[in-house]
């Protein structure tokens, strides 16, 4: 059984996992490079570098921007067109729960940039905003999911 999507659903997040993982990609490429090149470090409240270099720029012992990495790549697989026809029952929480924790983490770097490092990137917040943009849109994409139909036998409806 295939449950029948919004047309806008798997563009939307391939989209938005493609902008996430090259965003991370640059933040890793600069957490490797020691911030050579990083842009935004302009000093106040804005200050990437100061971000990407605390103590907070690490999650039990490893760099935030390659999970970040990480995230949006098994993000991508999990949304990528083909596998949103997929009729597996188990993908669209598995989905849903991997996105969950990609949100309580940036909310955790949220948290950190306000309260303890008090400076912004905004290439994380990019990120931040990636992650809650694709939450929201799986969330409300699986909701308004049709109901399951079979594949083989179009227009005839489970349950019926």
């Amino acid at each position: 059984m295939v449950r029948e999507r919004p047309g806008w659903l798997a563009p939307t997040t391939l989209t938005f996992n493609v902008a996430g993982l090259l965003v991370s990609a640059y933040l890793t490429y600069e957490h490797l490079t020691d911030n050579a090149t990083l842009a935004c470090s302009i000093g106040g409240v804005v200050d990437c570098a100061k971000v990407t270099s605390s103590a907070w720029s690490t999650f039990m012992g490893v760099p935030v921007a390659p999970l970040g990495l990480v995230f949006f790549a098994v993000s991508l697989v999990l949304c990528l067109p083909a596998v949103w026809r997929r009729g597996e029952g188990w993908l669209d929480p598995v989905r849903l729960a991997w996105l969950t924790i990609g949100l309580g983490m940036a909310l955790y770097l949220v948290w950190a940039e306000l309260y303890r490092i008090h400076a912004i990137c905004l290439w994380c917040t990019g990120v931040h905003v990636l992650t809650f943009l694709l939450w929201i849109t799986v969330l409300f994409g699986q909701i308004l999911s049709g109901p399951a139909h079979d594949r083989a036998r179009p227009g005839v409806r489970a349950g019926r």
